[in-house]
């Protein structure tokens, strides 16, 4: 019997280099929610909004800088085309200075129902871009990559995953790290043993109190060692 869904998220991502995000949001998790018509995944081709015969999206910035930046006309145009289509919750543009990205954040978005995301590439986009058609702006951490879609499919997998029929076992994401304010305690499969490697024998008890007792202490001497600031 084949079931139809009603698509519960929907993102839109602009790029100039679209072609980077075809294989990460086609497959495994993003890849299974478009399948099940739980999540709808489109990536737009900035230079389809280009400027003239070359449609040209960048140029080189006032103030004579190194780098080409990408221009304010052709986002507008693109963004504008969109949402003349839908309401949109959020227009994300992935930032190097943006706020870090956490969990809590990819909870609350996997909570809306429109999302644009704009990738930034080259030297970065005109700052009228950011000033009036961006809602929020997100960092996956502390460096510089080449562009945006790298970043931007971290984002888009860090949502899609948490919808309600994604994963097989809904509960799984409830476990993941961070959802509780800390790292996830070590885990553990067949065999048992292995090169004399053994999993912990509460593990082995069948007792799911004693076993949850574990974990919570493991959890929290992890994050103790290796993430200390979660903890304060």
């Amino acid at each position: 019997m084949q079931h139809n869904y009603i698509a519960m998220l929907r993102i839109d991502i602009i790029s100039v280099v679209p072609e980077l995000l075809e294989s990460p949001l086609s497959y495994s998790i993003p890849g299974r929610a478009v399948k099940k018509g739980l999540a709808e995944i489109h990536v737009h081709d900035l230079r389809r909004y280009g400027l003239g015969s070359r449609q040209t999206v960048d140029d080189y910035s006032y103030g004579g800088d190194a780098g080409m930046v990408m221009m304010v006309e052709p986002v507008f145009n693109c963004i504008n085309d969109l949402k003349a289509q839908r309401p949109y919750d959020e227009v994300i543009y992935m930032a190097p200075d943006g706020e870090i990205l956490t969990q809590s954040i990819a909870n609350e978005l996997s909570l809306k129902g429109n999302i644009i995301i704009l990738c930034g590439h080259y030297k970065g986009i005109d700052e009228r871009i950011r000033e009036h058609l961006i809602t929020r702006e997100i960092s996956v951490g502390d460096f510089v990559v080449s562009g945006g879609e790298i970043p931007a499919a971290l984002l888009a997998d860090s949502i899609i995953r948490l919808l309600p029929g994604v994963l097989t076992d809904e509960t799984s994401a409830l476990s993941d790290s961070f959802q509780d304010g800390l790292v996830s305690p070590p885990v553990y499969t067949r065999p048992s043993s292995f090169n004399g490697w053994d999993v912990p024998e509460i593990l082995l008890s069948g007792n799911p109190k004693l076993i949850r007792t574990w974990q919570d202490e493991q959890a929290i001497q992890r994050t103790r060692e290796r993430r200390p600031e979660l903890l304060k």
